[in-house]
Order: C-alpha cells, then structure tokens, then sequence
C-alpha cells in the first residue's frame, strides 16, 4: 500500500487515477500516525516550491518523513522538496539530496517553462527503471530543474543543458517528469515503485 502524504501541494487526482489503473491501493497521509498504514510514500506536488515547502512544514510531518526507511517516491515539486535549497522562492527544503534546485532562465535559450514529452536516460541501476527502455519519452512541466549529481542523478533529461529527471539515495527517490501523465512507461515506473 501506498500512502500519498496529503499537504495541499499536490495534483492527487491523476495520480490515484493512475494507481486505480495499476490496481495498487493506496490512502493518504495526514498525519504522523498514518505513515505506519503504509510500506511506501509518495510526495506530490505541482506550483510552487517554495510554497508547497510551507505547505509541509505546516503539516507538522517534516520530521517524520526525514527518519524514513520505507521507499519514499518524490514527484514534480515533491522531487523538488528532497533538495537542500529551490531558487523558486529561494528556500530551503528538506535537504534529502545535498543538491539546488534552479531556474531554467539564464541558463537555456529555450521556452521556459519546459513542458511536454521528452525522454530520459537511466544513468545507474535504479528499480524504478526495471523493464524502461533508455530514450523513453516521459511527461515534464517544470521551469526548475535539480543540477546533474554523478552521485545521486539516477537519469537525465536534456532541455538545453543536462539536469536530473530522477534522483535516488538510499530509500529516497525522485522524478521530475509526471509518471502519472506518462502513458503505459509512467504506469510502469509507478508498478516498480509499489514493488521496491
């Protein structure tokens, strides 16, 4: 089962629609006692990084979701979260991933934000991964990107330059892109995670 942590800062409709198509169930969190419901997390989130931090920490499940050892799956903004710091509001996150969270301004000559259907490449051995070909085209909407880690980027996308479609350290991992807007891959990616 997974618990999708509930702080307002998340697009859940699609997300548990995708989770009914796969037929794995799943419940919300809103408070610390529910974690225990659940043997994997994920945090949502679309907008804002900054805000959706205040949003959790308003939660009073900061704490909680630091000392985890289930699988923990950020996506979108709640990737985001898992870094130390977002230019979006210029604020510090959970610092998860000792990693920024930056602006695509300046740095491309390319629309901002970045939205649409680009592919990914796995750069290491990530369970999420099990069974996507490299080249896979995944579903992003984003004006922020996570730097490249050679010790963290579990995949890259290139949109100008190369930034981290997905993060993984220890339990904690994170997409960028939408796996629940990403057709029968994302589908996929979310089955690998309620198996990891």
């Amino acid at each position: 089962m997974i618990g999708i942590v509930n702080y307002g800062a998340g697009n859940i409709f699609s997300l548990t629609a995708a989770l009914d198509r796969i037929q794995v169930g799943y419940g919300m969190i809103n408070s610390k006692e529910d974690f225990d419901l659940y043997d994997r997390v994920i945090i949502p989130g679309v907008g804002h990084a900054g805000a959706a931090m205040t949003k959790l920490r308003e939660t009073g499940l900061v704490d909680t979701i630091l000392l985890l050892e289930k699988p923990v799956l950020g996506i979108c903004v709640g990737m985001q979260l898992l870094t130390a710091f977002s230019e979006e509001g210029n604020a510090d996150l959970l610092s998860v991933f000792p990693l920024n969270t930056l602006h695509f301004a300046n740095r491309v000559e390319l629309k901002v934000p970045h939205m649409g259907w680009n592919s990914i490449i796995p750069k290491i051995n990530c369970a999420l991964f099990t069974g996507i070909p490299d080249n896979t085209y995944f579903y992003f909407v984003h004006s922020y990107f996570i730097e490249h880690s050679s010790e963290f980027t579990a995949a890259t996308c290139t949109y100008g330059i190369a930034y981290s479609a997905a993060i993984q350290k220890d339990n904690f991992y994170g997409v960028q892109f939408h796996p629940e807007k990403s057709g029968v891959y994302g589908e996929r990616l979310l089955l690998n995670f309620s198996k990891i």
